[in-house]
């Protein structure tokens, strides 16, 4: 009865026209019953499962946490990426959004596992080479990641560790705990001036501004190179364009700031370090996979450039035996471009409110072009 008088308010013409062609409404009443306290049992029931695979900055796991219609799975680490072959088996449990870090590689392997029923993949991340965009555009999983957050923090990183590098400062602490700091000489532990320089950047995008804005404080002069000149940023910074090769050959600090493509990988090889100045260091705060770093060794060993100051190289971490770490003109950093407590968290919640939008049927607020 309580069914009945539902369709008669909600939904007369489908009653008259039941009535119209003589069909029972009581015949039909146990299938509307069934379907319809299966649909609710269903939408009670039923979480947007999320495979989360590290422990984020609690702002971001409050922010999920805070939605109803989401159940995390999450892999309980701080300080070690979720193995492979546990992602997938987690997926493969069904899950219908993943919130992955650099560290973890979304393949067609893994985004098959998971079925159709994946829907979204938040990366904490502003690049994401390491998700298989291919796959997902197949199957019709959005992608979320974390754009412009970290320009401001990263130029900083870059211009430290610029100046690391230049100054050598790695070499001297080293040399105050070893107890090689003897008596003062004249030429003891020199390194290359900043301030008058010229720093050439490859790729004038936001965090290359930022890393000029804050070289011009050293009244450097700034040239820049790129697949086009850019008026509007190089205007901001004074910047001059110039050809890659007249970069390399004139440039006393290298840096790129381009993304990781076909062009870009492996750029730094044997032929672009020979075409640097003999004092010139080299600078990649950008990919690990832009340097040849067999070839970047042999540069710095034999003397074909100064030094180089790296943020990022391949693998990460890096072996501790590698022969990059027996060299005093290079200076390595453990990929901390980004890290500041601020950023970070501005990055979790970013990638976390990616899934919490979609979960709730919302847009996403940071989604990718695939």
């Amino acid at each position: 009865a309580i069914l009945t008088r539902m369709l008669h308010r909600g939904i007369p013409s489908l009653t008259r026209s039941l009535a119209a062609n003589s069909c029972s409404l009581r015949s039909l009443i146990p299938g509307l019953r069934r379907s319809w306290v299966r649909s609710m049992a269903t939408d009670e029931t039923k979480k947007f499962r999320v495979v989360v695979t590290r422990q984020l900055p609690e702002v971001a796991m409050q922010r999920l946490r805070s939605v109803p219609q989401i159940e995390l799975d999450i892999f309980e680490h701080r300080d070690k990426a979720i193995p492979a072959e546990e992602l997938e088996a987690r997926v493969k449990n069904g899950v219908d959004g993943m919130l992955v870090l650099l560290t973890d590689k979304v393949s067609r392997q893994l985004v098959t596992a998971a079925g159709s029923r994946l829907k979204i993949i938040s990366t904490m991340s502003v690049g994401y080479n390491h998700v298989d965009t291919g796959v997902l555009k197949e199957n019709g999983v959005v992608l979320g990641y974390t754009p412009d957050c970290l320009t401001e923090t990263t130029a900083d990183l870059t211009v430290t560790l610029l100046l690391a590098t230049a100054r050598r400062i790695g070499e001297g602490m080293t040399a105050v705990r070893d107890g090689s700091w003897g008596v003062w000489e004249p030429l003891w532990m020199c390194g290359k001036d900043v301030h008058g320089s010229t720093v050439g950047i490859i790729g004038l995008g936001r965090i290359g501004v930022a890393v000029a804005q804050r070289l011009k404080a050293f009244n450097c002069k700034i040239i820049y190179s790129g697949p086009r000149e850019k008026p509007k940023e190089a205007g901001v910074v004074g910047a001059e364009y110039v050809t890659e090769e007249q970069l390399l050959a004139q440039s006393d600090f290298v840096v790129p700031m381009f993304p990781l493509n076909d062009h870009t990988r492996g750029y730094f090889n044997t032929a672009r370090l020979a075409m640097m100045k003999k004092d010139a260091i080299l600078i990649n705060a950008t990919r690990g996979e832009t340097v040849d770093q067999e070839d970047l060794y042999q540069a710095l060993k034999s003397g074909t450039i100064l030094a180089a100051g790296l943020d990022v190289t391949t693998p990460e971490p890096l072996p501790t035996d590698h022969p990059l770490l027996t060299l005093p003109n290079c200076t390595i950093f453990p990929h901390i471009g980004s890290a500041t407590v601020a950023t970070r968290e501005k990055m979790a919640l970013m990638a976390a409110e990616n899934i919490a939008a979609f979960a709730t049927g919302k847009p996403v607020p940071f989604q990718a072009k695939l």
